[in-house]
Order: C-alpha cells, then structure tokens, then sequence
C-alpha cells in the first residue's frame, strides 16, 4: 500500500496496539507482529567525530530544542582529548523550521554583524537579529554543506556563516 496510507493507519492512540503484516519475498508465510504505539522523538542533532580534531554535525530540521540540543553536541565534540581543528556543519536537506532557532544556532558560531534582516512595506514591519558575543569562542574553521533540498532557516544559517567570513 501506499506509504501514507500505512502511517495513517498505524497513528493512534499512545499505549494502544496495532498489528501489523509484513511480507517478505524470502519467506512465503506473512509476518504478523504487534507493536504498541508511542510517541517518536524527533531528534534534530546529530554530531560524530572524523578524527580527532575534527568533527561532524547535522540538523534535520529547525525546531524549539535545536539550538539547545546544538550547543550540547559542540560542548561534547569540544571537551574531547583533542582540541577542534574544523567542524561540518551538514544542512542539506534541511527544510527549514523556526526563525529564532535558525538565528540562535548562527550566532553559536558568530561574534558580531547581521545574521538575518526582514524588510517590509511597511518601516515598522523591518527588523534586524544581530550576532552577540559568546562565553565559548568557536574560531575553529567550519565548513557548511547545503544542497537543493535545504531551505528556509537552514539557508538563514548557511548565508549568515558565508557573509561574515565564518565558513565556506
């Protein structure tokens, strides 16, 4: 059936059972299996270490816990034996989310300047979100991927690193 199909069917009630049917080429009877339905958490971030001294980070998406869930993956990759030499910041693929987690996350790796302005018809609808000075100095270069599929606050990140000089 049709993927979504399935997810709708699967989706209920916490705590509640649902069986499902699996059918597999390499075996001819059909795989009946009961789960119990929870909630899935949707982590955002993602950081593993290269080598030591370099590390690699992804966010999926933009959402409330993402920059809190960020500054707990560098703090970990950052305390490791080896002091960071370069970090990945992987966004492809990212579809965007939240403004402020978006302007928040940029300004992790930001001393200074604009991360992102918004500009209106109308003069009071303007605003500017500035970088501020950090407790931790993250001057370790950086690069960011980004790719057709990243949007929306990923790209606020991507271009707020690129125009202040921070990544490539």
């Amino acid at each position: 059936r049709d993927l979504r199909q399935a997810v709708k069917m699967i989706r209920g009630p916490r705590g509640s059972k649902v069986m499902i049917t699996v059918l597999r080429q390499s075996v001819e009877e059909p795989l009946d299996i009961e789960i119990v339905r929870d909630t899935i958490p949707l982590v955002s971030v993602r950081s593993a270490i290269l080598q030591p001294g370099y590390a690699y980070v992804r966010i999926t998406n933009f959402n409330d816990d993402t920059t809190d869930n960020l500054a707990r993956e560098l703090e970990s990759v950052e305390s490791g034996e080896t002091p960071l030499h370069g970090l990945i910041l992987d966004l492809r693929d990212n579809p965007g989310g939240l403004l402020d987690q978006s302007v928040k996350v940029a300004d992790l790796f930001l001393e200074e300047g604009v991360i992102v302005s918004i500009k209106g018809r109308m003069p009071e609808s303007e605003k500017k979100y500035g970088a501020k000075q950090q407790a931790q100095d993250r001057d370790y270069p950086m690069v960011v991927l980004i790719n057709g599929g990243s949007a929306s606050a990923s790209e606020i990140v991507a271009g707020a690193l690129q125009d202040q000089g921070r990544v490539l």
